[in-house]
């Protein structure tokens, strides 16, 4: 990973090579995500690596720094009720079109296959303040 810091996002990755140091980055905490996010922004913009990737980083980096989040991948589980509810978002009116600009599928078909959960605006609107009370506080 130092490698990586030193010398940018590495050349001729197959997906999976790519995915497995994308998701030790995704997982990392907040200070080393920061840290290698403007290498997979220039990774990106190179196409080294996917756009998606950007996304979901960018989406956990804002939350873990009390922010919302703004393509929607981040759904947050309560254990006590055993309900999953998806984490703030910046603006849910256009995060189906922010998803497809990046490679995303749209809300309703990536809650349903990752979570089967179903999604509509009106729901997130009417769960938001019971996960807004539930969230751990920053």
């Amino acid at each position: 990973m130092i490698e990586i810091l030193q010398n940018g996002w590495p050349e001729n990755l197959n997906l999976q090579q790519n995915q497995t140091i994308f998701l030790v980055i995704q997982h990392a905490d907040v200070d080393t995500q920061k840290k290698y996010l403007p290498i997979i922004e220039s990774a990106v913009k190179n196409g080294k690596t996917l756009a998606s990737n950007l996304a979901l980083l960018k989406d956990r980096i804002a939350l873990r720094e009390g922010g919302k989040q703004i393509y929607g991948s981040q759904v947050w589980y309560y254990a006590k009720t055993g309900k999953n509810y998806v984490q703030p978002i910046e603006n849910p009116e256009k995060v189906d079109s922010l998803r497809a600009e990046v490679g995303l599928p749209d809300m309703k078909t990536y809650l349903q296959q990752a979570f089967q959960m179903n999604w509509s605006l009106e729901k997130y609107y009417k769960d938001l303040p019971k996960l807004q009370e539930l969230l751990p506080k920053k």
